[in-house]
């Protein structure tokens, strides 16, 4: 059988994760080659995610790959993923979930409690839902837009930028960035972006059948899969796209999957919020009831007025 060709982006954080999936593909026996790829994303670096769009802004050009026959999947960061992708594509496996917290990190030794309203602190993020949150729970601290891969956001934080940067866990776990952890944000106020800490793989749907079983069977975590179709239903539903402050997450008590999100103003000034239950057949029916909940306590408009001011 012929080498399955992975196509990624170039960051080190992004060839972590192509090299974890070709891992798993190799343990089934199938052999594997790194394909890497440069998106609009990676070449915009002075405007915010919110300006220059957010559907496909990670992964348009690996789908051009796929479609073109050039690579035969795509890794991806799950949250980087649209929740509607373009038509011939499809998501065949997640991977098994990573820590989902979202966590500060600082290059400063002694950090300040994030209630501390006497010590001025400024956290950079590019996430419209982490400045939402953080405007939400703590209005007192100052946000400054930083983007780049994590390497070059340590970097301007390291001088002077920001007192730290607000990321997801995995992210900073997988590029070894641990002991710069200062906090773990709780999930009770910090609900993670629909799919992170799990990586997506996406194929053009003109894949062989036999082919798209095996990778699927050799990197396809069920139980995490469910909890990202749960949460990915919600988004599609809503609509919403990466730059939305939108946030649902997934999780299991037993056999049942409990599913909590909601939608946040950009300037943190309110924040709707639902949960839903039923067993693991029904993840994406969970996903729809939450959006329907959350559109009929006013997210409809919530909606229509973040996207007036995105595009504005």
């Amino acid at each position: 059988m012929k080498s399955i060709r992975i196509g990624t982006r170039g960051s080190k954080l992004a060839l972590y994760q192509a090299n974890y999936v070709a891992d798993l593909l190799n343990k089934s026996g199938l052999s594997t080659t790194i394909v890497t790829i440069e998106t609009k994303g990676d070449k915009v670096l002075d405007v915010s995610i919110s300006k220059i769009g957010s559907k496909g802004v990670f992964t348009e050009e690996l789908e051009a790959k796929l479609a073109a026959g050039e690579i035969d999947i795509a890794v991806h960061s799950a949250k980087d993923l649209p929740s509607r992708l373009p038509e011939g594509f499809e998501t065949i496996a997640f991977t098994e979930r990573e820590k989902v917290n979202d966590i500060i990190i600082s290059h400063k030794g002694d950090f300040p409690d994030l209630n501390d309203r006497s010590k001025p602190l400024v956290l950079g993020t590019s996430a419209t839902r982490r400045v939402a949150t953080l405007k939400y729970f703590y209005p007192h601290i100052k946000t400054v837009d930083v983007r780049g891969n994590l390497q070059t956001r340590v970097s301007k934080m390291e001088g002077g930028l920001c007192d730290g940067l607000l990321l997801a866990y995995a992210g900073v776990h997988r590029m070894g960035y641990d002991k710069l952890i200062k906090k773990e944000l709780p999930l009770t106020e910090f609900i993670p972006a629909v799919g992170q800490g799990s990586i997506g793989v996406e194929i053009h749907k003109g894949m062989d059948h036999e082919l798209k079983t095996l990778i699927k069977s050799a990197i396809n975590h069920p139980e995490s899969a469910a909890c990202l179709e749960a949460e990915r239903s919600f988004l599609s539903v809503l609509e919403g796209g990466c730059s939305i402050p939108a946030f649902a997450l997934a999780h299991w008590e037993g056999d049942q999957l409990i599913l909590e999100g909601g939608l946040m103003q950009i300037d943190g000034k309110e924040r709707l919020f639902a949960s839903h239950s039923g067993t693991g057949e029904e993840a994406g029916l969970l996903g729809k009831k939450l959006a329907e909940d959350i559109k009929s306590q006013g997210g409809d408009l919530l909606l229509k007025e973040i996207k007036q001011r995105l595009n504005g």
